[in-house]
């Protein structure tokens, strides 16, 4: 048995096909001996001291590793390449993100470089990767795309531990915004969704709503009477347990009988306000122009 072949062998499978060449000296192979396999195309240059082995795909896992290898040794994943990282979402990153050191020495090569000083519990080790902690890399990915914190506070982690996190990085980039949806996240998001939506309408001069219209013992969070269309608003999924769930679907089943009804998320209304607008204008017209005059 090569003890040699065996060590790179199970470097390789565990880190996606990427090595860099000090790695590959860990591993027993030799400079000349890698410059043999980048001359034989066994391996391939990704980055500058960073190699892929060609005998398999490239995969995603893959980039992002050459990626943040490729930048430095002290460099560390970050924003939405990150989420994915930890496996809180499987939405293949458009940029990776990579943080280095304020002072430190890096270069950037297939990758956004973002230059700051992390706190040291929010820096981690995942799959042989440095990484900001998946509560730092939540707060800083979920401004604009808030699906993001809702989906992780379902499955990954608290609300505690995302203020934490929070508490620990001041002054960085967004950290205003991350405040806001700690707040808006803590209250469950439907009332402050309402008010969104609300605010939305009367700036396009939308009229014939009324909010929170009593019909039938239910409460609706708007109402436009004379069509009878109902506006209903979701909190964030992360709230909603078994009851409210079923008391929810109950609710718009008596509804639907009587009223056309418009449901819309927290995501919905920060992230496809343009769209919900247009959708809500045209149900409203289409069934004002069906009413006989």
């Amino acid at each position: 048995m090569n003890v040699q072949v065996d060590m790179l062998d199970d470097w390789l499978a565990q880190h996606d096909g990427v090595i860099t060449r000090a790695q590959a000296g860990a591993c027993g192979v030799s400079a000349d001996a890698v410059d043999r396999l980048l001359r034989a195309g066994t391996w391939t240059k990704v980055h500058r001291g960073v190699y892929f082995v060609a005998d398999r795909p490239f995969s995603t896992d893959a980039r992002i590793r050459a990626a943040v290898w490729g930048a430095g040794t002290s460099a560390i994943l970050s924003g939405e390449a990150a989420v994915f990282w930890h496996r809180v979402t499987t939405e293949v990153p458009q940029v990776i993100e990579v943080t280095t050191p304020r002072n430190g020495r890096s270069r950037a090569e297939g990758c956004r470089i973002r230059r700051r000083d992390v706190h040291g519990k929010d820096i981690v080790t995942r799959r042989g990767l440095e990484v900001t902690s998946l509560e730092l890399s939540v707060l800083e990915s979920a401004i604009g795309k808030s699906h993001i914190m809702d989906r992780a506070l379902q499955r990954h982690t608290n609300l505690e531990k995302l203020r934490q996190s929070h508490a620990r990085n001041p002054g960085r980039t967004g950290a205003q915004q991350a405040a806001r949806l700690l707040k808006v996240a803590e209250s469950g998001a439907r009332s402050e969704g309402e008010r969104l939506l609300l605010s939305e309408l009367r700036a396009r001069s939308v009229l014939g709503w009324v909010a929170n219209y009593r019909w039938s013992g239910y409460e609706l969070d708007i109402a436009f009477v004379a069509e009878m269309v109902a506006i209903e608003i979701d909190g964030w999924a992360f709230h909603t347990d078994h009851d409210v769930f079923q008391r929810d679907r109950t609710r718009q089943n008596a509804l639907s009988q009587s009223w056309t009804v418009l449901r819309y998320t927290w995501l919905d209304l920060t992230e496809r306000m343009e769209q919900v607008i247009a959708e809500i204008i045209a149900t409203v017209n289409r069934i004002r122009c069906s009413q006989p005059r």
